[in-house]
């Protein structure tokens, strides 16, 4: 009976241990550290389907000349003459005519 108490004691003792360990300096670089790879992994993955869906509307639609979206960006016309921007994302945001600006004169 008493083997069991102490085998108990013992498990609690270890599952205790391992729950505590991003409290320890260790702990905390390691869990920093997989932030910041999550962050740049991010980063990374939204630039490149930026750039795939920028180069693939330049391809397939129509590129509308002297307008800008509101964040200054190009703006493009599909197939269904819907007027769309690509976001930091990657993302094809669509417009109304009210969001299109005019291009600065350069």
């Amino acid at each position: 009976m008493l083997g069991l108490v102490a085998v108990a004691a013992l498990g609690l003792f270890s599952l205790k241990a391992t729950a505590q360990e991003k409290k320890t300096e260790a702990g905390k670089v390691i869990q920093k550290t997989g932030k910041a790879v999550e962050k740049g992994a991010n980063a990374v993955g939204n630039k490149t389907a930026e750039v795939a869906v920028k180069g693939s509307a330049k391809v397939a639609d129509q590129t509308f000349k002297g307008k800008m979206a509101p964040d200054g960006t190009n703006v493009y016309i599909d197939g269904k003459n819907r007027k769309y921007y690509v976001n930091k994302k990657g993302a094809k945001v669509y417009l109304k005519a009210s969001e299109i600006r005019n291009k600065p004169a350069q």
